[in-house]
């Protein structure tokens, strides 16, 4: 009321006087209905109508139901539940309008190695609801269960994206089939009939015989619609069936024996549902037995339910039990009545929860994230509102090019798959910190997309560097990779302390324990773990800490008794440069001088006599063998062996990995022989035919963009001044090796790592992690908004000038004010926001005439 003054009271006016008869229903001298009441049971009567059909139109597409809660917004703190309750009382919420989910790409890098998941789930889900594949004999594995030629096998709850070496998960599965069903354990898998379709949210796969599946994902539950067709002669028990195998699970066929394996089931069954449990190990980390509960509830009543058990193919019961469990293949037999008429198909839609603590929250998980009868429709436009506020928002552009605009966003949805949020879902300690599971790997993520992360999702990263700390405090190490629950496996280095470092350099603190943090970081540091005897490295540990520690702290190098010591040695390097600097920040001294002259060990691997191209480059990273001797003849830096687990290198060449130390520039120049020669060796890199070995598909050049180890180097020019040349050869690997089709990404994503790395070229910059430096390249926008986890606190990139063409630096302000230098630091642009202003042309404009970039480490 107007004139209330704020925290006063409203002088109450005489009211007037109250005559029940006034209000009686009848007149009294008539009986007949009094006329105000007529009129008012009419009023009634249309604000009821009009509001059940404005409530029928706007749920029945999806506008008004409140999405799932994001399984993080319990620890926002209680303003923002506030907030939610308030919005509830007082106000009605808006429907929701995507502006830019329209934009992702699902299929971006499906193809060519890049492994992505193209089926439908949240940020960080648990659920990553997906089509299952089986690839035609001898071609490759369905990593993320999809692949594009090949018999459908499934859909499953669970899945990874862009992983390598074996495929995860693929279980909690339904498949549909028609006809009858005397054996569920044989192959029913079968072509598709067209290509699969999917939009951010929502994914159909149609099947050879007419059945279509279209698939709906929350955070812990989703939705199967299986779509029978309309037939005829499909007019008993026996024509519409969905499978539940709880034995199944995405396979490997490469023979590595890292494969997963199905060790025990069970499934208990009713009239319109089942749940249950499955344990299973194996996979690309080793996992050791982990368990898995489920619950599916079907809408439409099936007419007859069995279940079954056999081993292989061999079917030993059908039916007779409502609940069957053990080491056999065990599962059930949903089957339908036919469709009503030969032109209306049978829908049949399937609501199915998961968790690692029991079924019964499995069952909850439905009931909370997938309210009864929801439309189907709803979730998917509940997953498309999820994403879009909280991760495809946090960047924002004025850009209408629709190409840049689909791969710029699909690139960051790409990011934000992996890893899982378990929060309130570990099995295996109790804890009142955050917990996220799936990490593929730090090995993978630490170059680029952890300091991404930071940027666009500082709620998250500070939980997921929580969560890494707290499965040291109760796993014994930090992981390098980790899945199901279970660490493993560790490509090099323990780079898990990269990913710390680079939030503590940069300020992260939070409800960050850091003194446990480098509790952590030591462990890692100083104690040598168990050897898990992985066959393939069998000679240290794989699935934690640093194998190789032995040789590191006696010797400074890494000798040929381990495989994998050259990589190794390079990143214990960087990860000893960690160490220190949290050391440092945490004002301990003797650690700090300990690890940072620990981290210039890498020295001690460079082999003078190792050369290249005639002796026009001397000097690379080699092997030494256990009396310390470096090879004779020396190391070809155009060799690696196999590049893998057994070999001195993996996953790149000497040639490539000599240029690692990014903490130690000065002194690595400075070995390469100068700011001229170190150029020419880096232009050396991509210039096309100079590796023997090198894939036809990057023009045989040194630089491989489909393997993190090269990642930074395009960018090292401007270490000696030449920010030119990080401009000319960073642009071109972008805009060469990336699009938002099947095949848009160069290799793995490997968990987003390659999707980062294409937006930070997108943005002009390049993070190197450990140390608060950013190298400056070139941004693709004329003006792009990165929100640094609030609307007040915002980056904003803009250029001039720029084209197809034209994308060379001209000039630079940083914060409004001119700017020289070819880095700036966190301090300069991210700490607090600010704006980064580019001039870009055509000629190559020395105007980065300031102070190089630091050297930490010299």
């Amino acid at each position: 009321m107007g004139d209330v003054s704020p925290g006063g009271k409203d002088p109450s006016p005489p009211q007037p006087e109250f005559h029940a008869s006034s209000w009686s229903f009848r007149d009294e001298q008539t009986g007949k209905l009094k006329k105000r009441w007529t009129a008012i049971v009419v009023a009634v009567g249309v604000l009821l109508t009009t509001t059940l059909v404005t409530s029928v139109v706007v749920h029945s597409c999806g506008l008004m139901n409140k999405r799932p809660r994001s399984a993080h917004s319990e620890d926002r703190g209680s303003s923002d539940s506030d907030s939610d309750s308030s919005q509830d009382r007082d106000e009605t919420p808006k429907p929701f309008v995507p502006k830019l989910a329209h934009l992702v790409q699902p299929f971006m890098g499906v193809e060519g190695g890049g492994n992505t998941f193209p089926g439908v789930c949240m940020p960080y889900g648990v659920v990553k609801l997906g089509i299952d594949m089986l690839p035609p004999a001898g071609v490759a594995d369905a990593y993320s269960g999809y692949y594009p030629r090949g018999r459908v096998k499934g859909f499953s709850m669970m899945h990874e994206s862009g992983t390598g070496g074996a495929p995860k998960y693929g279980v909690v599965s339904q498949y549909p089939v028609t006809g009858a069903l005397e054996n569920p354990l044989v192959d029913h898998a079968v072509a598709r009939a067209v290509p699969d379709e999917a939009a951010l949210g929502w994914y159909k796969a149609s099947l050879e015989g007419g059945i279509t599946v279209e698939l709906a994902a929350s955070h812990h539950a989703g939705i199967l619609k299986h779509t029978f067709p309309a037939m005829a002669t499909n007019a008993s028990v026996a024509g519409n069936h969905v499978i539940v195998d709880v034995s199944y699970h995405l396979q490997s066929f490469r023979g590595q024996g890292i494969g997963q394996n199905y060790v025990e089931g069970s499934i208990k069954v009713d009239s319109n549902g089942y749940e249950g449990y499955g344990v299973y190990n194996g996979g690309w980390n080793l996992g050791e037995n982990w368990k898995i509960y489920f619950c599916g509830k079907f809408r439409t009543i099936p007419v007859q339910v069995r279940t079954f058990s056999g081993t292989g193919e061999v079917l030993e019961s059908y039916g007779g039990t409502s609940a069957i469990s053990g080491t056999k293949r065990v599962g059930a037999v949903f089957s339908f009545g036919a469709s009503r008429n030969i032109t209306h198909p049978l829908a049949v839609e399937s609501d199915i929860g998961i968790s690692f603590i029991s079924a019964e929250k499995a069952c909850k998980f439905i009931q909370s994230e997938i309210p009864p009868n929801q439309p189907f429709g709803t979730l998917v436009n509940s997953t498309k509102q999820t994403w879009e506020e909280e991760v495809l928002s946090t960047v924002s552009t004025a850009e209408t090019d629709d190409a840049k605009l689909k791969l710029l966003y699909s690139a960051i949805y790409g990011m934000y798959i992996v890893p899982s949020n378990r929060t309130g879902e570990n099995p295996k300690w109790e804890s009142s910190e955050p917990y996220y599971d799936d990490t593929f790997t730090f090995w993978d993520l630490f170059r680029s997309h952890t300091p991404l992360m930071h940027i666009s999702q500082p709620g998250r990263y500070e939980e997921y560097i929580r969560s890494t700390i707290d499965i040291w405090r109760h796993d014994g190490y930090t992981p390098d990779g980790r899945s199901s629950n279970f660490n493993g496996r560790v490509q090099g280095g323990s780079n898990a302390d990269n990913v710390l470092a680079d939030a503590y350099v940069k300020g992260v603190r939070g409800r960050i324990n850091w003194e446990d943090g480098f509790k952590a970081m030591v462990k890692n540091a100083e104690m040598t773990p168990e050897n898990n005897n992985d066959q393939m490295a069998p000679d240290s540990s794989t699935k934690e800490g640093r194998g190789a520690l032995p040789d590191w702290l006696e010797r400074g190098y890494i000798t040929t008794k381990y495989s994998r010591s050259v990589s190794r040695a390079s990143e214990y390097a960087l990860n000893d440069f960690a160490l220190s600097q949290v050391a440092k920040g945490l004002g301990k001294t003797a650690e700090y001088d300990k690890y940072l002259g620990r981290s210039r060990n890498w020295r001690n691997q460079w082999d003078n006599n190792s050369m290249a191209f005639g002796g026009e480059f001397t000097g690379f990273l080699s092997p030494r063998d256990i009396s310390g001797n470096f090879p004779t003849p020396p190391q070809d830096p155009l060799s690696c062996g196999g590049c893998y687990w057994r070999d001195a290198y993996y996953q790149a060449l000497p040639f490539e990995y000599s240029f690692g130390a990014h903490h130690d520039m000065e002194t690595l120049i400075k070995y390469m022989g100068g700011e001229e020669k170190f150029v020419a060796r880096l232009e050396k890199m991509f210039e096309p035919g100079q590796s023997p070995t090198g894939s036809p598909r990057f023009g045989k050049t040194i630089f491989n963009p489909g393997n993190e180890p090269s990642f930074a180097t395009p960018y090292l020019f401007n270490y000696a001044g030449r920010q030119d040349l990080t401009v000319e050869k960073s642009r071109y690997i972008a805009k060469t090796y990336y699009n938002s089709g099947p095949q848009g990404l160069p290799g793995n994503s490997d968990a987003g790592a390659m999707q980062s790395w294409l937006v930070w070229n997108m943005l002009g910059l390049y993070p190197i992690t450990g140390t608060t430096t950013f190298l400056i390249a070139s941004p693709w926008f004329s003006d792009l908004t990165l929100s640094l986890g609030s609307p007040s606190k915002t980056v904003k990139i803009t250029s001039t000038g720029g084209s197809e063409t034209d994308f060379f630096v001209q000039s630079v302000k940083l914060n409004g004010n001119n700017w020289d230098k070819n880095w700036l630091s966190w301090g300069d642009l991210f700490e607090k926001g600010g704006t980064l202003e580019f001039v870009l042309g055509a000629e190559r404009t020395k105007w980065d005439t300031g102070e190089r970039p630091p050297s930490f480490a010299t």
